[in-house]
C-alpha cells in the first residue's frame, strides 16, 4: 500500500510573512501538492499531514528563528490544501517525521510499505525523513515537483543525497 506525505506545508514555511518562509519555491509547489493529494484519494491511499509544532522554547530555536509554535497561526497548516476527516494529521518537533511520533506504527497499521514524499524543506524535515524511512525499510519516492526550500544549492544537494545514498526514487513530474 501506498501513503503520500504533506511535510510542513505550513503557514510559518509557505506564507510570504512567514517566520521562516520558503517564498516562491514553496508556493510554486501547492499545486501539485493538490493534484496529488486529489490522486491519492482517488485510490483510497492514506493521506498524512505532518507538522512541525514546537514549544516556545524548544532547544531548535538555538539555530532557527522560532516558528510554528503549539497553537499559533503559523503552526497551522495552509488553507490551499484540504485536510479532511479520513487524513492524519502528526505532530513533530523534529527534524523527522518518525522521530517521537507514531507515524511508523500508523503506517504499519495502514501496512503502507511505500511512502511519496511532498513538501518543504528538502534539505531539512523532507531529507530527515527519507534517511528514517529508509532504515525502517520503506520503499520511498520523492515528487520533485512537490519540494522546496529556502536555498536552491541544499535543495538540489538533498535531492541527490537522497536518490545516491539513500536510495529513494526521484519523481519528475508524474
Amino acid at each position: 500500500m501506498k501513503a503520500l506525505l504533506i511535510i510542513d506545508m505550513l503557514k510559518d514555511f509557505i506564507d510570504e510573512k512567514g517566520v521562516l518562509t520558503t517564498g516562491p519555491a514553496g508556493q510554486k509547489i501547492i499545486q501539485f501538492i493538490k493534484e496529488k493529494t486529489d490522486e491519492f484519494r482517488k485510490n483510497d491511499y492514506p493521506i498524512i499531514y505532518i507538522c512541525d509544532n514546537h514549544e516556545k522554547d524548544d532547544k531548535e530555536f538555538d539555530m532557527f528563528l522560532p516558528h510554528c509554535i503549539v497553537n499559533t497561526e503559523g503552526s497551522q497548516i495552509i488553507e490551499d490544501l484540504e485536510v479532511k476527516d479520513e487524513d492524519k494529521i502528526i505532530k513533530k518537533r523534529r527534524y523527522s517525521s518518525f522521530f517521537g511520533t507514531d507515524l511508523d506504527i500508523y503506517l504499519r497499521e495502514k501496512e503502507v510499505d511505500e511512502i511519496y514524499l511532498a513538501g518543504v524543506c528538502t534539505n531539512i524535515c523532507v531529507l530527515y525523513t527519507a534517511a528514517d524511512a529508509r532504515n525502517l525499510g520503506y520503499k520511498v519516492n520523492i515528487y520533485k515537483d512537490g519540494v522546496a526550500s529556502f536555498d536552491e544549492a541544499a535543495h538540489n544537494f538533498a535531492l541527490k543525497e537522497m536518490e545516491n545514498t539513500l536510495g529513494c526514487r526521484i519523481i519528475n513530474g508524474e
